[in-house]
């Protein structure tokens, strides 16, 4: 019996700002990190704003959770969400960026041709996005504790076990973002 596969799939550009906390925070959570369950083949990629691009990868997957920025009409900026895309919470829009809607639109074309893994979404609310801007703003800095929580609570029920390689913060990985 093969191990089931789950990808961490980290999705943003880093030069706007707050719309790179998806590419940031999978970068934390792998320098963070040992994750590991027997059961599973677990992965993490960077998947930049490839949307389309990453549609041969993502099915090849049976669980895919994306972190990435999303929008809400009841939510406020930091506000962390995590659901499973087949019951997202109908406050949740994707209409911010063009990598935004092209993550979705890549998750429904997956889903019409039956390619789409199991996907759970973790999103925050971002700033207004400024251009080339390196870096996260305060509000979705103080947002990466929440959304560690969710993620650890979600693998743990998993039954992943994690440890702590070593004790970092979210500006330690962001200071050398451009070299990975």
């Amino acid at each position: 019996m093969h191990p089931r596969r789950l990808l961490l799939l980290g999705i943003g550009n880093i030069l706007y700002g707050d719309e790179g906390i998806g590419v940031h925070f999978i970068n934390y959570i792998s320098d963070k990190y040992n994750i590991e369950n027997p059961a599973y083949k677990f992965d993490i990629v960077d998947g930049g704003t490839l949307a389309h691009g990453l549609i041969p990868m993502l099915a090849t997957y049976d669980e895919l959770i994306v972190v990435d920025t999303i929008n809400s009409q009841d939510g406020e900026i930091g506000d962390v969400y995590f659901f499973n895309f087949d019951n997202t919470p109908p406050d949740v829009d994707w209409q911010g960026s063009a990598h935004e809607v092209e993550m979705l639109q890549t998750l429904i074309m997956m889903d019409m041709v039956g390619d789409r893994p199991n996907t759970f979404v973790l999103g925050v609310i971002p700033t207004v996005i400024e251009p080339m801007f390196m870096g996260l703003t305060p509000q979705i800095k103080n947002a990466v504790a929440t959304m560690e929580q969710q993620l650890l609570r979600h693998l743990t029920h998993l039954g992943f076990t994690l440890t702590i390689k070593k004790s970092i913060t979210i500006n330690d990985v962001i200071q050398d973002a451009q070299k990975r």
